[in-house]
This record gives structure tokens, sequence and C-alpha cells, in this order.
């Protein structure tokens, strides 16, 4: 009788969803679609609000939007460069955050305003004041590439310097008997510090004061260039500060001083007659994605977030959090192999790491790409670190921004022993284990033996070695020189080009040019562009929801019957398949449809 009870529970959530939210649902969308995809006025002034936050890529789930979030960095380079050659849009104007922007984010959307300004169009940036949190030294330099930065006349120039906090828990976890037992190669592979340490390493604050460095001063050369002024000497006028709007601009920091409402009347009045502010996201979406033309195309293949195995990605179905999932990813590099118009791939990065088992999976399918004879070119995003550098090693070609932090080639792991901490607390972890002696290796009520923690730590080594192997080959550097500049140490992109990690500082467009060079299509052609993987329909995103739900699921088969939709039917079978192999079921083959 219960079982009855849940499973007619499963039937009424399941028709309640298919015949009430989802079309809700898909009613919005089609809304949103509709209102977002009005023309650009004659004159158009485009507004682009930087302080909502910037993912690199943009969600190819299409319910992202109702989890929040802002642009993407990919979103504002595309979009201004379609925006260079429309005619329709005369200017731009730029809400700049008061705290940080992502260093390499910052980097990639400079260059964006660039060209924008190259082709004769007017920015002004306008700043309600630059706080010393974080990488504000990044929001700096995006105005100064303006054609005039405002700040508000309240507003503060705080911007000295560049600091970061590390919070290090190890005399907390002794306190409380917590036990960290990890592996790490090697001494600069740093993130199991703020657990094994109480301070900085010496390693650590080398590494860490090293690429904070290069990213402050990369940030400040540019800001110099576009200021028109020295390095030295802008330096040195930011570190004497903080300042008012009033010393900022004495100090030629800053263009003018005024409200955004001022900053808006100005931008108008120079657009032209007429002239009105279209929000960044509207004109994005009535442009739609950058395709291009011509016989020739390039793949664009994404993948941003932690690497791991699987398929999916984000257990949000209303987030914008990515993975990269290695299924999905080594799918879509597949795909633009088997792809005849494709005759190179861009493989843009952007991931502070994740599983070797999954990086492997991805740089098996670059290599193959490769052996197709389709180049491939690794476009770093914000991070291409520890399995980011792992997919991205072996690639024809690799193009990061001066801050993009990559490198960390390295392994760690470990586990916490928290029985004595539970202990404390009146609560007994008591373990009981089948098998070998490895078996409970990673239980959290007992340490490592000294035979687990060696063959744990042989497994670390042989890790640590099957990367260098990767970058050996793929950088055409000798072993020892891997070993030499690796160590676990994050470089950032202007250090690792130095070093030979990497072979060119530039984004999106300077990766499109050498895809382009390395296929042997002439610069001036025109290409299309074809990215991957291809964005999830509503009805696909939605199936993904309904698998949570094994009665819900067969309420859709049903549907799916009485509509006589095959396609519907198949659906949700492939998701039944999916989730019983996402549970660890042995499934051999998929049901035929």
């Amino acid at each position: 009788m219960k079982q009855f009870f849940l499973t007619m529970g499963g039937v009424f959530a399941g028709l309640f969803l298919f015949l009430i939210v989802v079309p809700f649902i898909l009613i919005s969308i089609a809304i949103s679609s509709a209102t977002s995809r009005e023309p650009a006025p004659a004159h158009t002034v485009l507004e682009l609000d930087l302080r909502e936050g910037l993912t690199d890529q943009t969600p190819t789930n299409p319910f992202a939007i109702f989890g929040g979030g802002g642009l993407s960095t990919m979103q504002i380079v595309d979009t201004l460069a379609q925006a260079e050659d429309d005619s329709r849009v005369k200017a731009l104007l730029i809400r700049l955050p008061e705290a940080g922007v992502t260093p390499a984010a910052a980097d990639e959307i400079r260059q964006a305003i660039r060209r924008f300004r190259r082709s004769g169009k007017v920015v002004i940036a306008h700043s309600q004041g630059f706080q010393p949190v974080g990488t504000t030294v990044s929001s700096y330099m995006i105005g100064a590439s303006a054609s005039e930065l405002w700040m508000q006349n309240t507003a503060s120039f705080q911007l000295t310097g560049f600091s970061a906090d590390a919070i290090f828990l190890r005399r907390a976890f002794d306190k409380f008997g917590v036990e960290a037992e990890f592996e790490q190669r090697y001494e600069y592979k740093n993130a199991v510090n703020e657990y094994t340490q109480s301070d900085f390493t010496p390693a650590h604050r080398e590494a860490m004061t090293a690429w904070m460095t290069s990213i402050y001063d990369s940030a400040l050369a540019n800001a110099a260039q576009d200021r028109k002024t020295t390095l030295p000497a802008l330096k040195a006028t930011i570190e004497a500060g903080p300042y008012s709007s009033g010393q900022a601009l004495q100090r030629r920091l800053i263009d003018k001083i005024g409200h955004v409402e001022e900053a808006e009347n100005e931008i108008k009045r120079r657009a032209g007659r007429g002239a009105e502010i279209m929000d960044f996201h509207d004109y994005a979406a009535s442009q739609g994605e950058r395709t291009g033309s011509g016989s020739d195309a390039i793949a664009i293949v994404g993948g941003e977030g932690a690497i791991m195995t699987g398929r999916g990605g984000g257990a949000d179905p209303f987030g914008s959090g990515s993975a990269i999932m290695s299924d999905d990813t080594a799918e879509a590099i597949y795909d633009a192999i088997e792809d005849k118009s494709v005759k190179a791939i861009v493989f843009r990065v952007s991931s502070p790491g994740g599983s070797p088992e999954a990086s492997e999976q991805i740089l098996a399918a670059v290599r193959a790409a490769k052996a197709a004879g389709k180049p491939v070119v690794v476009s770093m995003g914000d991070y291409a670190a520890s399995g980011g550098y792992w997919i991205s090693s072996e690639a024809s070609w690799i193009v990061a921004q001066p801050s993009t932090l990559t490198g960390s080639i390295g392994v760690f792991g470990g586990k916490f022993v928290l029985a004595d901490a539970l202990g404390r607390f009146g609560v007994d972890m008591r373990n009981l284990t089948v098998g070998g002696e490895y078996s409970d290796a990673f239980s959290p009520s007992s340490s490592f033996t000294p035979a687990q923690r060696a063959a744990f730590a042989a497994q670390i080594d042989r890790t640590y070695e099957e990367f260098v192997a990767r970058v050996s080959t793929g950088r055409r550097l000798p072993p020892a020189r891997v070993r030499e500049i690796a160590r676990g140490r994050v470089w950032t992109g202007a250090q690792a080009h130095r070093i030979g990690l990497v072979d060119q500082l530039g984004g999106l467009e300077e990766a499109l040019a050498k895809a382009k060079q390395l296929a042997r299509i002439d610069a001036d052609a025109n290409v299309r562009l074809k990215r991957y993987p291809q964005p999830k329909s509503p009805f696909e995103a939605l199936s993904r929801m309904f698998g949570v739900s094994g009665e819900a699921a067969q309420v859709l088969v049903g549907i799916g019957g009485v509509m006589n939709d095959p396609a519907a039917e198949a659906t949700v079978r492939r998701i039944q398949t999916d989730r019983a192999r996402a549970s660890g079921a042995s499934v051999l083959a998929e049901q035929p449809y």
C-alpha cells in the first residue's frame, strides 16, 4: 500500500510538472525571447554593466537564466565584435564594479574594447569608486581602456595595490582533533596547505607573491599604455593613494567627475540626435552568437569549471554553475572531428583542475583531433591549471591571457580523520572492512597505516609522472625540464609564456587567427564558427530534470505514447538508462528505439 501511494504521488507530481510547470516555463522563455529581440535603434548606445558578475562562457542550460548571474566574458567579446560592424551602434557605456574583475577576463574585455574603439566608436566607463578589495586593479585597467573614465563625485579612488588573504586551519584542526592526512607533489602544490599549515610555507609565499606581482604589473602596464603614461609614473601615483575623486582627477587617474546619469546624457549626445541606450543583454540576445560565413568552419569547443567524469554537469537545473564533464566535452570534440566542414578546433578552457581520469579522457579526444588532421588551439580563460593544463598540454598551440592562472603541474590527495574530533562530542565512529588492507584506506575513522600511506603515495607519484609525461610530449620539453618548472607551481600566462608552457599571449580572437593559420586558411578568408557542445533545448533540459523521479519518467513515457511521439519516449528511456548507469548499474546497450 505504501508503495502504491508513493507511485501515485510520483505520477501526480509528474503530471503537475508536465502540464502546469513546464508550459509556464516554456511560455516564459518564449516571452523573454520575443521581448529581448527588439531591433536596435538607429543611434544606439550599448550599456554594459560589469557589476553583475561574469562567467567565462555562456551556460548551455536554457534555464540558467532563472538562476541569476550576469554575462559571460565570451558573450561580451562576441557581442562587441558584432557591434563593431553594426552601423546602428554608435557608442558603449561601461558600468565598472567597485571591487575586482577576474584578471584574465579583464584582459579579454580590454582587448575587445580596444577593437571596438578602433572602429571609430566612443566608449565611456563610469565608476562609483575603486575599493581596496581583490583585483580592483583589473577593474581600473578596463576603465583605462575607455575613451573617457568617469567617477562619481562622492566616490573614492582607493586602489593602491593588490592583496589576498589565505585561511589556515592547522591550529583549529589540532584543537578539535581533526587530522589532515595528505600527499602533495610537490612543494608548490599548495591547495592542501590551508589544512596542514598555520602560515605560508616559503614555497607557497614565493609562488603566490610571484603571480600576484605578475597580475598587478601587467594590469598597470596596460592601464599606463591606455592612459598614455609610463608604468613607473602610474604605479608611483596609485601607490601614493588613496584619493578622493577630485584628487584622482587632479592626478589624471580619471578624466571626469559626474553621476552616471550625466555620463549617459553625454554619451547619448556623442552618439547623435535621438540616441537611445540599449541594455547589453538585449542587444546580445537580438544578435545571437557570431556565426561567420564561408565554406570552411572552425569549431569552438567550450569547457568551464571543475573537470569531472561523466556527463550532465551541475545538480541545479536552474543554476548557472558549470563543470567540464568528460563525456560531454570529449563527445563535443569528436563531433567536431566528424564534421567535414570543420578544419580546426579552438578549445576554450577555463578550469582550476579536477579528476586526472576525466582530464585524460578529454586529452585523448584532443589527440584524436590532431590525428584526424584538425589542429587544436587552446584558448585559456580565467584558469587553466592542474587538470585544466592537463587537457591543454598536447594541443597544437596554446594561447593564454597574461593574467590567466595556469600550470600547477602537480597532484594532491588525502583525507580527514574525524574519529577523535567526533568523539569529543560524544559521537563514536567505528569501521568495518571486508577485503584487503587498502579497503579502508580512506575511512575517516582512522589514520593511514604505513602500508596504506606507502601505496597511496606511490599512486600519487604515478599520476604526477603521467602528468609530466603529457607536458613533456605536448610541449616538446625534456621530462627533467618539466619537473624543474612543475612541482605544482601556479604561473600566470605571462610567466608561462616565458618558460615555454604557453605559445602566445592573447584571447579568443588570437586563438581563432592561429587556428586559421594552422588549418592553412587564408587570414582574410571568412570562416563559419560552429560551437560545441550545442546548447540544450528546453525539452532536453526538462527531460534531465524529470529523470530524478522514476514515476515521473514513466508518466512522460505514457504521454509520449498517447501523443504517438517516438522521440519523446526515446528521450525518457535514454534518461532512465543514463540514470541507471549513474547509480552504478551495468548497462551494456541502449534499448532500440
